[in-house]
């Protein structure tokens, strides 16, 4: 159940319906637009929602899907049914378009999945399970199909070969035709001889007869029949007398045309009417393919999505939900939305709103409404992707006010008419929105009636979401189970609107606050808080005062937390640090240790020949002496510890060691920035043809630096230690490089891509001048194309090529 009956307009759901019925193609579309009604099937809502996920990834990835000739064609249709009428060559031309769209509908969602390439930020295969559901039982006679397009052609006229019968009488035509204007032409030359015509007129056609204009006053030295004059009367349009014969037979000609179409109408009509009902589900089809399509096109527009979840019982968990038509406008402002989250369940079912005028109370309770209303339509929502969302029965709104002086009600009055309704009706499958509750009459009394209403509505069950300014109302939230308090959140110290909700505490009205900033005196003011009473004061003083504490250790909790998240990082940081010394270390100590032993062992070993070698030579001096001296230097060499060097890294140029001097033919060079050397081979101006191993290319001279031939030479040995495999065989790129690439059909990275190679090649190979062909389309991949060529420094200009040979559809590139 919705309440009241101008739910929509109140919540501005009329001018998305206005923007969907803009989006969609044709009529047919138009017509399901106007059929959209609130549901709680949740089944219905899920497969409405993913109906139009699949349509908005179809426009995001799909460009090839067919978008044109969305013809309502249900009047032609009806027209067939009747036994012995033909359908015009127009409504059969329709008819034939509307056909070839949904069969390339039909075609396209019936492509299997591997045939279907999928572009980047796709993660899976898709195959439009939904839309293909819809598509099922749609069939298209392919002999009625074949039929239309054998006798409709493409511009929406019977075929000459139709029936031989027609192709006689129109070629019989043609001749008589060609003959009468020899005949005519002959009187034209002989009246303009002798001044009866203006030399400016021609043939014309009155009464569907060719005839001549002649000036008024030599109209009788012609014989024939007048048929017209101009609106001066100064010329009149004659039909000689000696072609009338040729004229009526032509004209006879003519009527046997018309009878052998119509005959040819007929018959197609009678072939089309045993499949009018297929027909209409095929046109039935395509209306909601244009439906859909334009649902989805509103969601690219709203950057809305498919819910992360849908439950079948009241729930609203929204996360980063923006209202739409707020966002389309402020979308075109270049402006950004403050975006809302809100969660209402079985707990806190009841969101009681408070805060200052102007601070958004008002769009929040709307964006609630119109996104649950839209959900409920089958329409994607501005809302974060991972939010849940429910489904409520019943939607009861009291937004603005009903005033009515027919039926003598005043605003509180329309108020207290809504009340009674929402008391009727509300179950724990109701969501209800109360805009500025219990405004309108005397406020102690106004306050007294919303509280006692607010605790009925919470014992019905339902859920809802209320504006007030009324203190008893946060005080009454505050205490009683299944409601909730919250603020629209404001700079207490600039006395600014945030727009941002706040669910947990009421909010301050800031009345004093503004009213001070708005400059009123300073004595009205503090006669007001006097008035009010201290108690009041302190209540909206202390919110107020708890608004700034709370943003001010929100600050400074966020700060805490960044400082906590550095030093945690740090800490990681150390924790490696010494983890990796301590490897280090225990390396170091086993590898002393290792050395260690292999040093014991080597003194044992040397000391054991030493005493062999003295006991050889019977301890004789010299001998001795010397053993004894090696063994001295072998321990002093032992115990001097080996000093650790440590090479810093060299920067990639300087393994190549630079030559001073000025350029020349043998020169041994490097081009700057690269690790590329060859030898000069030859000297044109300021440019210099250099030989790379078995490439040769033209480099300016400021980009090349002198090296020795040394460097030359090892960096040429470093070359050669490389597989043959991997160099450039010039001889085979030159048989098989065309200055022709056709990129016609490629989506445009790929184009770009085989553009970049093609120029790549050709640089190489130094042709002048190369051809790109590219179609013409739309004039977007030209336009692609010709952007990216502009960035090349050796493309000197473009052009189109010659009209015969292709005009804008091919680029003509010459190199510098």
């Amino acid at each position: 159940m919705l309440y009241p009956p101008s739910l929509e307009h109140k919540l501005g759901f009329d001018t998305i319906r206005q923007h969907l019925k803009d989006a969609c193609i044709s009529p047919l579309g138009q017509d399901y637009v106007e059929k959209i009604r609130f549901t709680d099937n949740l089944p219905l809502i899920d497969k409405l929602l993913r109906q139009t996920e699949e349509f908005r990834q179809i426009i995001q990835f799909e460009p090839d899907f067919p978008s044109s000739n969305y013809i309502d064609v249900r009047p032609h249709l009806s027209r067939a049914r009747v036994e012995g009428l033909a359908l015009t060559e127009a409504e059969l031309y329709d008819l034939k378009l509307a056909l070839r769209t949904v069969q390339d509908c039909l075609r396209f969602l019936n492509k299997p999945v591997q045939a279907r390439p999928q572009p980047a930020g796709r993660e899976e295969n898709n195959a439009f399970p939904f839309l293909r559901e819809l598509a099922g039982p749609i069939s298209v006679n392919k002999i009625l199909t074949d039929a239309l397009d054998r006798v409709i052609d493409d511009r929406g006229l019977v075929r000459d070969s139709a029936s031989p019968e027609l192709a006689s009488i129109r070629r019989r035509i043609i001749g008589e035709q060609a003959n009468l204007r020899k005949r005519l032409d002959s009187i034209l030359r002989n009246a303009r001889q002798n001044g009866w015509i203006p030399d400016d007129l021609n043939l014309t056609i009155r009464g569907g007869r060719l005839v001549i204009p002649v000036a008024a006053e030599h109209k009788r030295k012609i014989k024939g029949f007048i048929h017209d004059e101009s609106q001066t009367g100064q010329t009149v349009f004659l039909e000689p007398a000696e072609v009338f014969d040729a004229n009526n037979e032509i004209r006879e000609l003519e009527y046997e045309e018309r009878r052998e179409v119509y005959r040819i109408l007929l018959a197609l009509t009678d072939q089309v009417r045993p499949h009018l009902d297929d027909l209409k589900r095929a046109v039935n089809f395509l209306a909601q393919v244009d439906f859909i399509r334009a649902k989805a096109k509103l969601a690219i527009q709203l950057d809305a999505v498919l819910p992360g979840k849908l439950h079948d019982r009241p729930l609203v968990n929204w996360t980063n939900t923006r209202h739409p038509l707020l966002y389309l406008s402020f979308k075109k402002q270049q402006k950004s939305v403050v975006p809302l989250s809100v969660r209402l369940d079985e707990k806190e079912r009841i969101l009681i709103i408070s805060g200052p005028n102007a601070g958004g109370k008002s769009v929040a309770l709307k964006t609630i409404g119109l996104v649950q209303y839209m959900l409920q339509c089958g329409l994607l929502v501005p809302v974060a992707d991972f939010s849940e969302m429910g489904v409520f029965q019943n939607l009861f709104i009291d937004i603005g006010d009903e005033q009515s002086l027919e039926n003598d009600l005043s605003t509180y009055s329309s108020h207290l008419t809504a009340m009674k309704q929402f008391a009727i009706g509300a179950n724990k499958k109701t969501l209800f929105l109360i805009d500025e509750f219990g405004t309108g009459t005397e406020p102690g009394l106004g306050g007294a009636i919303a509280e006692s209403i607010l605790e009925d509505l919470n014992t019905s069950g339902a859920f809802g979401v209320i504006n007030t300014h009324y203190t008893n109302l946060k005080v009454f939230a505050d205490k009683t189970p299944g409601l909730v308090n919250g603020a629209m959140r404001f700079d207490g110290e600039h006395l600014e609107p945030l727009y941002e909700l706040e669910i947990g505490r009421p909010g301050s009205s800031f009345a004093f606050e503004i009213a001070q900033k708005i400059g009123l005196p300073k004595g009205i003011i503090d006669r007001a808080k006097e008035k009010l009473g201290n108690q009041q004061v302190n209540f909206e003083k202390l919110l107020k005062e708890l608004d700034i504490e709370k943003r001010v250790f929100a600050e400074k909790n966020l700060d805490i937390s960044i400082n906590q998240r550095k030093v945690a990082q740090q800490l990681a940081e150390y924790t490696a640090l010494k983890t990796r010394l301590d490897n280090e270390q225990k390396q170091l100590l086993n590898d002393a240790k290792q050395k260690a032993k292999a040093l014991v062992k080597e003194a044992n070993q040397r000391i054991e020949n030493t005493i062999r070698e003295i006991k050889e030579h019977k301890a004789e001096r010299e001998p001795t002496r010397q053993v004894r001296q090696e063994l001295e230097r072998f321990e002093q060499k032992s115990l001097t510890p080996e000093p650790v060097v440590v090479e810093k890294p060299k920067p990639a140029e300087d393994e190549f060691a630079t030559d001073s001097g000025v350029i020349g033919v043998d020169s041994y060079v490097r081009i700057q920035g690269q690790n590329a050397i060859g030898q000069v081979m030859s000297m044109r101006g300021k440019d210099a043809e250099v030989r790379i191993g078995d490439l040769k290319t033209t480099v300016k001279l400021n980009r090349l630096e002198k090296v020795s031939k040394k460097t030359f030479a090892a960096a040429t040995e470093t070359r050669d230690d490389r597989p043959r495999t991997q160099g450039v065989d010039m001889n085979e790129k030159m048989q098989n490089f065309s200055f022709n690439l056709d990129i016609r059909g490629r989506r445009g990275e790929e184009a770009l891509g085989e553009v970049d190679r093609f120029l790549d090649d050709a640089l190489m190979l130094g042709y002048p001048e190369l051809r790109i062909i590219h179609g013409k389309g739309d004039g977007i991949l030209r336009t692609l194309v010709r952007n990216h060529l502009r960035s090349y420094k050796q493309v000197g200009a473009m052009r189109d090529e010659n009209a015969d040979r292709g005009g804008a559809g091919v680029t003509i590139v010459t190199m510098k």
